[in-house]
């Protein structure tokens, strides 16, 4: 358990209580510049609630640990099947490595060095596997444990590794190199043996030239004694282990890519970079006996047809009872240059060309035999695509695929948010389940999903769970995280409510994103209600309501105008500035609670009043789900586009959605489809404005609507990447190089990059930096004079850069790499501040209240607070028709950094749910009458008694958290959590019927803080944010758990619950498991006899070290590896540690002494069988004569 110094951590405060507990209401207001705090709360007031709450929660309590890695491997680059076993494995260009089996059993390990993982062999049916690395290392992994580690690493110094081969129940791994040599590994004991194949001993002596690094090994089904080398320059040796010499040589005029064996060992196919097939007899290998290029085209001539694209892997696989299969990757003709990546599969007389929507990166076929003697019986074929995996049944002729039972389709459109609920209502996951089984795709293969090896069990933890991942496209899916498990639920597309976007408007529209217009910036789900809300790039907010039946409806719409507007007033004197707009400046936003005027500007005059995109005006067919039930727009106003939304909130109890961005708040009515408020965020304060703040000159005011095009991104700065960032995932990691401004952070966009105040586009991509500008933008935007960002001054304390990666000199000029200003300087640069949180519950709005009320909190990008009431009608009825009035309190609390999270405890230190709405089908058949009573539960569960006369606000901030008492207002409890970095994310959240705050930091630590006294519980250097994915994604939720986009195809997920380190051996799949290896087929004695070498073939006599020697030392370097020390670093150390350790080694020895049992078994049976054979043949030969044979 780590010890803190609470004195430290309370450092800065200017008093403190004498046990060093809790920083006084003087401390608390020192950093934020006043508020209607009470400066006189003394360090006796705050122990007081220490007495009445008994926190349980302790450091004991948290570990963090990762658990599980969902989604497709990013940048693959190797695949490998265990037959036997039937699990695949899959390599990575970052040095992953993942191991799939049957749906749950899905296993990521990473080698240390990063390096790309180049080939994966399993050793068959024995639970390991060999990977081969670009750094030229070896790992063996040992996979009978849950988490697999490496047993041993081999380092080769002197040579690089090019092609690695196990043959099967072989322990001797041929190792080719770029120098055209071939080693041997002991895969027992990971050292090299002295026998080595030198490449100027297997090519011919008068060959000048030579070979090039060696791309393929095998040895004969025919004969293990030998060994079939391919070079990369087109010849091929075939070498005998025994005599060390090469049998036969052959020589191709084109390089050869791969090798493959007819299941005889007389044949073998080589693919060349041509795009031919060459078919070689061991009887002549003089040249080949067939030559085809399948995809050139026939000359009239009788010329050889023209050559294709390189075959860069084909497999020779035969059948009994039908023509054998050659299947290939590439080999394409290059006429047809727009053709997508293929698979092409020769049946026969038959060519199948299956088109890909990636690049092939491997394939595998899968056969019913792991004995390469044998027929080989192929079923299906695993295709390994840059961005997708496939299965091909081979089995029935239209050759279909098989449905992918993984969640690899997370990336199928760019995740630009999350969201994650544990322990929601359990009646969710089947309800979704049931509208999302509705919309299956047809037409794939009706057999078992052939890879299905591991085993997998649900655990001990039994509460639902559900991941919410919104993408670039519009798109939001809904996701079963339960039993760290991930499947898909339910789609829904937002862009639905939309009309589509027509080519050649361009010019026209009022668009302010050029790519991805729909992109999810944030959402927002009351589990409880079903209500669903959605904010999208382009300035729009979309509220979603369940239902189970279809409905075809029109889509009901709003306009906002909410821009906030400071008087022109242009004046020396700035003494006898009024420290608060007067009431002229609210004018605008008054004259929009009547709705907006929809005028549409002409061509060539100044937007104003238009939405981003066009709401479908007709009735539109709505399937069950999620039904669109308002969509709000913001507008242009006066030529300056809406900025986009920064924070949102919905409640069903009050029917309210809130929303704000950098220019201030607008308040939606629901039930009534009207807007109750609209507001700059000035004038929210009223009176209150703790700031004396100067309006801006005209100048400025016309220099901030031409700033404006920034909406569009950070293309304008990345002109020379608009080649390499445009594909559908790269969008995700290329536009890191900008600075975060966390006062807008709460858009968890992973690929948004709000810069220095304004919004840019989720998913913005490089362009030509005038394109889609109005020439007098363009006058507008030189008016900067050379090299100046055309983005305003860091206007908050909340505009602090994230030291990444610049990709050019160029764009290190532009990476905005300027200190992080304070709050007040920033203020006099910039009266705009943006609502960074938002957040609807009961609560005592003013001092001298003496019930809670309903309330909107409302959070600032400067650290600012301020508390709106809510007055609701009394009844249903009257709820229809009556309106609603939104009024500020005149409340201001203030912290340091933008706001990022409320939450309010009552006096017992429980959490209060805000209240919701029990949800009810809006389409129901049954409802009578439309005013069905409506069904409110008021207060959380858990605290159904009194909430008492007072409660405890907890509010934080990047910088720092504070709780608060209600309705005194006095700071209870202040925790400096950060001086040098800032929060990204922060969540209070459940942990073991407790409650506390889980904070990240930009500098990669995790802290969780109890509450209500803000004592620190945990603090772990986790994770360093290398770029905005993991920034914009992460998220906390209730019992310990915790995720974010690692990688943009793939979610990885953590726990920080001590309990759930320690349970998680036991959630995790076995990828391995007991199967017996299937036996050899009997082939027979004549077979035996003629078909194969007549002596059997001992490597180990030939390859160990008392025949062959040592190798050299400086060759290569033996690492011994963690070996099964991985498998238990998720369990606890000491006594807990020391008895996982020890189940493990007697599982093992038990499994070991198991397989040994049954192997003297299966020897003594086979032993007597023998004995019984030879009886009988000795009987019937005894007393004949040899004539008689």
């Amino acid at each position: 358990m780590k010890k803190f110094n609470f004195r430290k951590v309370l450092d800065g405060l200017t008093a403190s209580s004498p046990g060093g507990s809790s920083g006084s209401g003087s401390g608390g207001g020192s950093g934020a510049g006043g508020g209607s705090m009470h400066p006189g709360a003394t360090a006796g007031a705050a122990g007081t609630p220490r007495d009445e709450i008994q926190e349980t929660l302790t450091s004991d309590y948290f570990q963090i640990c990762k658990t599980v890695r969902h989604g497709f491997p990013y940048l693959p680059t190797a695949l490998a099947f265990d037959p036997v076993q039937k699990i695949l494995a899959i390599g990575t260009r970052t040095g992953a490595i993942r191991i799939l089996g049957r749906p749950g059993v899905d296993c990521y390990c990473q080698q240390e060095s990063g390096a790309a993982v180049l080939q994966l062999q399993f050793l068959i049916n024995e639970g390991a596997l060999v990977s081969a690395s670009a750094d030229d290392t070896l790992h063996l992994w040992n996979l009978r444990q849950k988490r697999p580690a490496i047993l041993h690493s081999l380092k080769f110094n002197r040579e690089r590794i090019t092609y690695c081969h196990l043959p099967f129940q072989s322990k001797w791994l041929y190792v080719g190199t770029e120098r055209g040599n071939t080693h041997i590994v002991n895969i027992e004991s990971f050292i090299l043996s002295g026998y080595v194949i030198m490449w100027n001993k297997a090519i011919e002596l008068s060959t000048k030239t030579h070979p090039g690094p060696v791309v393929h090994l095998s040895d004969s089904p025919r004969d293990e004694g030998k060994l079939l080398i391919g070079y990369e320059n087109g010849t091929v040796v075939l070498w005998d282990l025994r005599s060390k010499r090469a049998d036969l040589r052959a020589y191709y005029d084109e390089a050869i890519h791969s090798v493959a064996w007819h299941h005889e060992g007389k044949q073998f196919m080589c693919s060349h970079s041509d795009g031919s097939l060459t078919l070689w007899n061991l009887k002549s290998p003089n040249r080949p006996f067939q030559t085809t290029i399948p995809h050139g085209k026939i000359q009239r001539d009788g010329k050889k047809p023209e050559s294709c694209k390189p075959i860069l892997k084909v497999e020779y696989k035969t059948c009994k009872n039908s023509e054998p299969f050659v299947i290939f990757s590439g080999g394409l003709s290059y006429d047809k240059a727009c053709r997508r990546p293929s698979l092409t599969i020769m049946h026969g007389k038959a060519i199948t060309v299956l088109e890909m929507d990636h690049p092939i990166v491997d394939f595998l076929t899968l056969c019913e035999t792991p004995y390469p003697n044998e027929f080989q019986e192929p079923y299906a074929v695993v295709v390994l695509l840059e961005k997708d995996l496939i299965v091909v049944d081979l089995t029935q002729s239209n050759f279909p695929i098989f449905e992918n039972p993984y969640p690899i389709d997370i990336h199928e459109s760019p995740v630009t948010c999350t969201e994650y609920f544990a322990d929601c209502p359990p009646d969710l996951i089947p309800v979704l389940y049931s509208v999302g089984a509705k919309h299956k795709k047809q037409g794939y293969s009706n057999k078992e999903w052939p890879v299905s090896g591991g085993a997998w069990n649900l655990g001990a933890q039994t509460y639902p769970e559900i991941i919410i991942t919104g993408h670039a496209d519009g798109s939001v899916k809904f996701w079963d995280a339960s039993a760290i498990t991930l499947q898909m639920l339910y789609k829904l597309k937002t862009s639905k409510v939309f009309e589509k976007q027509k080519l050649g408007e361009g010019k026209t529209t009022a668009e302010i994103v050029e790519e991805d217009p729909f992109a999810v910036q944030m959402m927002y789900w009351c589990p409880e209600s079903r209500i669903f809300c959605v904010a999208g790039v382009s300035a729009y907010v979309v509220v979603y309501k369940f239902s189970k039946h279809e409905v075809n409806t029109e889509i009901a719409s709003l306009e906002v105008r909410l821009q906030y507007e400071v008087e022109d007033i242009i004046t020396p004197e700035p003494e006898i500035i009024p420290p608060f707009p007067d009431a002229s400046s609210q004018l605008p936003s008054l004259k929009n609670l009547s709705g907006s005027t929809n005028t549409v500007a002409c061509e060539g005059m100044m937007k104003d009043s238009i939405p981003c995109l066009s709401v479908k005006t007709r009735p539109v067919r709505m399937p069950p789900g999620y039904q669109a039930d308002l969509v709000i727009q913001l507008v242009w106003v006066d030529g300056e586009p809406p900025q986009q939304i920064t924070s949102l909130a919905v409640n069903s109890a009050y029917g309210l959605v809130a929303f704000g961005n950098c220019n201030g708040l607008a308040v939606v009515d629901l039930m009534q489809k009207t807007v109750l408020l609209s507001m700059g965020t000035l004038d929210l304060y009223g009176s209150s404005d703790p700031y004396q703040r100067q309006p801006r000159s005209p100048r400025k005011s016309k220099q901030f609507a031409a700033d404006n095009f920034c909406m569009r991104g950070l293309s304008n700065f990345y002109p020379d990447l608009t080649k390499r960032i445009r594909t559908s995932y790269q969008s995700l990691t290329e536009l890191s190089d900008s600075p975060v401004s966390l006062e807008l952070e709460r858009c968890k966009s992973p690929t948004s990059d709000h810069v220095n105040g304004h919004c840019t586009s989720p998913t913005s991509q490089s362009c030509s930096s005038g394109k889609r500008l109005s020439s007098a933008d363009v006058t507008k935007a030189n008016r900067r004079g050379p090299g100046r960002p055309p983005f305003r001054k860091a206007q908050s304390a909340a505009c602090m850069e994230i030291s990444l990666p610049v990709t050019t000199e160029e764009n290190r000029e532009n990476s905005f790499s300027r200190s992080r200003s304070s709050s007040v300087s920033s203020i006099d640069r910039d009266s705009k501040e943006a609502i960074t949180a938002l957040y609807f519950v009961e609560s005592f709005a003013r001092k001298n209240d003496s019930a809670v009320s309903p309330c909107l909190w409302v959070g600032t990008g400067l650290g600012m607070v301020l508390i709106l009431s809510l007055n609701l009608p009394a009844s249903d009825e009257l709820r229809q028709t009556e309106p609603v009035m939104v009024s500020p309190s005149g409340t201001v609390l203030t912290l340091k950094g933008a706001v990022l999270t409320f939450t309010c405890l009552d006096c017992m230190g429980t959490l209060t749910h805000p209240p919701y709405e029990v949800w009810r089908d809006p389409n129901s058949a049954d409802d009578g009458e439309k005013t069905r009573k409506r069904k409110l539960v008021m207060h959380s569960p858990s605290s159904s008694q009194d909430m008492g006369d007072h409660q405890f606000a907890v509010i934080c901030s990047e910088k720092q958290a504070k709780v608060f008492s209600l309705p005194s207002q006095t700071c209870l409890y202040v925790h400096n959590i950060t001086e040098t970095s800032f929060l990204l994310r922060a969540d209070v959240v459940t942990l073991c019927n407790s409650v506390c705050l889980a904070c990240f930091c930009a500098n990669g630590h995790i802290m969780t803080l109890s509450l209500p006294s803000l004592r620190p519980l945990l603090d772990i250097n986790y994770l360093p944010v290398t770029d905005m994915r993991i920034a914009r994604t992460f998220c906390f939720t209730n019992e310990g758990q915790a995720l974010y986009l690692s990688s943009p195809t793939e979610i990885q997920r953590l726990t920080y619950s001590q309990e759930m380190c320690d349970n998680l051996q036991d959630m995790l799949g076995d990828l391995f498991t007991p199967v017996e290896t299937p036996e050899a087929q009997n082939r027979g004695f004549l077979k035996g006899l003629f078909g194969g070498s007549g002596q059997a073939f001992d490597r180990e006599e030939l390859f160990g070290e008392a025949t062959a020697g040592k190798a050299s030392r400086s060759l290569a370097q033996h690492i011994p590896g963690s070996g099964g020390i991985e498998g238990v670093r998720g369990a606890a150390g000491g006594v807990i540690g020391d008895l996982t350790r020890a189940r493990i080694a007697l599982d093992e020895r038990g499994q070991k002494l198991g397989e040994l049992d049954e192997r003297t078994a299966s020897m003594m049976a086979s032993a007597e069988a023998f004995s019984k054979h030879a009886h009988e043949v000795m009987l019937k030969y005894k007393d004949k004569k040899w004539y008689q044979f």
